[in-house]
């Protein structure tokens, strides 16, 4: 049977062929507006079905069309992801996706995937979030914004603008992506050991440690502060965790991260965001569920 709007298998083929172009950059734009890759994945799916159902006739501008969909989908999304992570058990922080595996997601501009910037862009409306994703990450022009969000462009402008002075003014200014690197290493050589003396020294005196366990696997409820306390927690705490784990180096989100696995499974990414301070923060992803978008290097 011949697919909607089409002239059949040829056409679908067409359809399928367009749809691959682009869907790395629409995963890239549900992945940052929704900081989960299995939402992102399943959000894709939907846009693919849609379409395959539509009369792409009509269609002048393929590539516009599907971000457009993509893009509106996600920000109900969001809205709905939102009631489902004021239920979520403890810290809740973004699925990792593997960037050393995927280099197409950071290709065209990195912005908007480290886990500082995706847990600020938690903090915006839907739609602010969208313009700011299109904008900053994609380069949009504010016109064709505009059209994706229904709104006019001076708004757009507003809207870009104000999400951008909260992403960075909320901010630390980060170190290079070496010194997080070095930082990472040397906390997790001394979380291994429970050195407390060296992790207090790698630490910002007000450093805050999350643990996203969602309820799945052990994990602290609630956010641990301070260098004296989060070092205490991890010794206290390291000797069953680090135990028979191996540990491979990789690029998640774009930045230094460590994978933790036992058996050949991936039970933990471990990263550090860091200023001129030291570690300002530790993210701890312990929740299987988030485990899809990383493996073993």
């Amino acid at each position: 049977m011949a697919d909607a709007g089409s002239g059949g298998r040829g056409d679908l083929d067409e359809a399928a062929a367009v749809f691959a172009g682009v869907r790395p950059r629409l995963f890239g734009i549900a992945y940052r507006m929704l900081a989960s890759v299995s939402e992102a994945e399943d959000l894709v799916q939907e846009v693919w079905l849609r379409w395959q159902a539509y009369d792409r006739a009509t269609v002048h501008d393929p590539a516009a069309f599907l971000a457009t969909v993509t893009t509106r989908l996600a920000i109900n999304a969001v809205q709905s992801a939102r009631v489902r992570r004021e239920t979520y058990v403890g810290p809740w922080l973004p699925e990792p996706v593997d960037t050393g595996a995927d280099p197409y997601l950071g290709a065209e501009r990195g912005e908007a995937l480290e886990f500082a910037v995706l847990l600020l862009l938690e903090r915006l409306s839907p739609t602010e979030r969208a313009a700011y994703v299109l904008r900053e990450a994609f380069d949009y022009p504010y016109r064709q914004i505009a059209e994706i969000v229904q709104l006019n462009e001076a708004a757009v402008r507003q809207l870009v603008s104000r999400a951008r002075k909260r992403v960075t003014g909320e901010r630390r200014t980060p170190v290079s992506k070496a010194e997080q690197r070095r930082l990472l290493t040397a906390f997790v050589a001394a979380a291994r050991a429970g050195d407390l003396t060296t992790l207090e020294k790698l630490f910002a005196e007000d450093v805050t440690s999350y643990s996203d366990g969602g309820g799945a696997v052990r994990a602290a409820r609630y956010p641990v502060v301070g260098a004296s306390r989060v070092a205490k927690v991890i010794k206290a705490y390291g000797g069953g965790f680090w135990a028979g784990a191996e540990i491979d180096w990789a690029s998640t989100n774009g930045q230094p991260s460590a994978l933790l696995s036992r058996d050949g499974q991936v039970f933990a990414v471990v990263t550090v965001n860091a200023s001129e301070r030291g570690i300002d923060e530790v993210l701890w992803v312990l929740n299987p569920v988030k485990m899809t978008g990383v493996s073993r290097q």
